[in-house]
């Protein structure tokens, strides 16, 4: 396991949901070890644009499955998704906002910090 628990600043991860519960551990952390193939590090905002594109490349997130405990997601919920489906929405343009603070920094070494700034979301109250 991936005992560098740290986000793409080099600070300590910040949960990325516990309601839905994410990660690839069910711990609400973008955190992954090597069994994992996909790399679960980006935590996203998802949207209905990402959602659908996500589903149409055959990953349907909004579709409950009780028996894995997973209860669907809607636009705005916080998911830790892979990192190479972020980056393929980002090519196609539909990319979710991104909380920097709960990305972990594996995701650095697919992507730069720059890009991952370019998506970052923020709090509405924190928008000036």
């Amino acid at each position: 396991m991936d005992e560098k628990l740290l986000n793409v600043f080099g600070m300590p991860l910040e949960p990325c949901c516990y309601d839905p519960m994410t990660g690839y551990f069910r711990d609400g952390l973008c955190r992954t070890m090597a069994a994992d193939t996909g790399t679960h590090v980006v935590c996203a905002r998802v949207t209905t644009e990402f959602l659908t594109y996500s589903k149409e490349r055959g990953n349907d997130l909004i579709t409950p499955i009780p028996q894995w405990q997973f209860p669907g997601l809607k636009p705005g919920d916080q998911w830790c998704l892979c990192i190479s489906r972020w980056i393929e929405a980002e090519k196609a343009g539909v990319a979710p906002p991104v909380v920097l603070e709960a990305t972990h920094q594996k995701a650095l070494e697919y992507t730069t910090l720059e890009k991952l700034v370019e998506y970052a979301w923020t709090t509405p109250s924190s928008k000036t």
